[in-house]
């Protein structure tokens, strides 16, 4: 992190390049960033690319000026009509509004890159455009007037900048908006440095090397805990399948409950059940956390469960009966962790297997969430349609290769899966 913050203050650039597997410290970076920039005297703007992404950075950075910045104060931009969250309403260093004006002169200014798009008066020496990989490379030319220089920090393995067009007019074109912020910054400026965050802070040393070897196959990274460090603690013991998947968790750090094999609707009924019921039971036990030498219970808060479709999301949400634990898409849990997952694999049940559902960052989303364990819910089969309908994706001349390849990332993790596989 020095040498990133000795880069940006040389002014030898106009940028500097962060890349980051999972939870190896990229808000830490932010809010240090923040910190160090905003006690030089000079204001700055953050863009992140969702509600709950910004939120997150507006809690840690006002702890953080709390302590080290007592009169600096975070400006929050929101929506017209826009009304804090619960727990940003209490913070006395965080002013809101929906226009720059309202906010004064802050420290930090941070709202969501598409309020950005919107904003047409004022500039800042300095910017951090968080999770820069998942920014369309049109919305950081909307903005790039609003900023002299700018740190990008992004995990390159997750989910790709989505629309809800078709782009297929735009392939293999130099200003194709749907690249990344970071390809097309590196496109035409490839003088720009890049630095390497090399350790997960978040993984537990039971997802290296699946994570690693499935999502980053040519950087790679090391977690920052090693094999017995981390692990799950269940009190009691259970008959039911979903009791012998959290067993296996336990120890493997990963669980599969395989369903028997069937295609079937999006929202499939049984699945969505058992889903439910797996979250529920990590409750039930009274599941607790090990880490070093502490240990701390497992509660509604410390779960997150995810799935690829809203519909998904919706009726799992119903099943489960418990506003405490977060449940949502892939796209809204990037950037989050929690103690312990259970994800809806992408691919269950499913008659083909789309661009969509073999997106590789998308499964990399929802496997790297956890600190201590992930528990999918699958039917079996998943491996035979992934050999039914190999990568047939067309290459388009002068558009990047995306690696790594959806449907090797599939296989890597669901060949890892097969060791702590319980069958119902």
């Amino acid at each position: 992190m020095r040498g990133i913050l000795d880069d940006l203050a040389s002014g030898r650039h106009r940028g500097v390049i962060v890349d980051s597997p999972p939870g190896a410290g990229k808000s830490t970076l932010v809010v240090r960033t923040a910190a160090v920039l905003a006690a030089s005297g000079e204001p700055l703007m953050i863009v992140a690319q969702t509600n709950e992404q910004v939120d997150d950075l507006v809690e840690r950075l006002s702890a953080r000026f709390a302590a080290e910045l007592p009169g600096a104060r975070i400006g929050r931009l929101g929506r017209a009509g826009y009304v804090p969250s619960p727990r940003l309403a209490e913070l006395t260093n965080v002013v809101t509004a929906s226009d720059v004006g309202g906010l004064g002169e802050p420290a930090v200014t941070i709202s969501t890159a598409a309020k950005w798009t919107y904003v047409r008066d004022g500039t800042w020496p300095w910017a951090i455009i968080d999770e820069a990989y998942q920014m369309r490379s049109d919305t950081l030319l909307a903005i790039a007037s609003r900023f002299e220089r700018a740190l990008f920090v992004g995990d390159p393995g997750q989910l790709d900048p989505f629309s809800t067009v078709t782009n297929d007019r735009w392939h293999g074109l130099v200003w194709n908006p749907m690249q990344s912020a970071v390809a097309v910054l590196q496109r035409t400026n490839p003088d720009l440095p890049v630095h390497r965050l090399p350790v997960s802070w978040r993984l537990p040393r039971t997802a290296q090397a699946v994570v690693a070897d499935a999502f980053y196959p040519f950087t790679g990274f090391r977690t920052g805990t090693d094999f017995g460090e981390r692990g799950l603690v269940l009190p009691g013991r259970g008959d039911r399948p979903v009791d012998e998947v959290l067993d296996i968790a336990a120890g493997t750090g990963w669980g599969l409950l395989e369903l028997p094999a069937r295609h079937t609707v999006r929202t499939d009924a049984e699945a969505v059940a058992a889903v439910a019921a797996l979250t529920r039971r990590v409750l039930e036990r009274g599941t607790v956390a090990r880490s070093g030498g502490e240990e701390t219970l497992v509660t509604a808060d410390r779960i997150a469960v995810g799935a690829a479709h809203r519909d998904q999301v919706v009726a799992i949400r119903e099943a489960l009966g418990d506003d405490r634990i977060v449940v949502d898409t892939a796209n809204r849990l990037q950037g989050r962790e929690y103690e312990v997952t259970v994800i809806l694999h992408p691919l269950s049940g499913r008659r083909d297997a789309t661009a969509f559902h073999l997106e590789a960052g998308r499964l990399c989303v929802l496997a790297s969430r956890h600190r201590q364990a992930c528990l999918v819910v699958a039917r079996a089969g998943i491996r035979d349609l992934l050999d039914a309908h190999p990568t047939s994706d067309p290459v388009h001349l002068g558009e990047p290769v995306r690696f790594p390849d959806g449907w090797a990332a599939n296989q890597a993790v669901l060949a890892h899966l097969a060791s702590s596989r319980v069958q119902v």
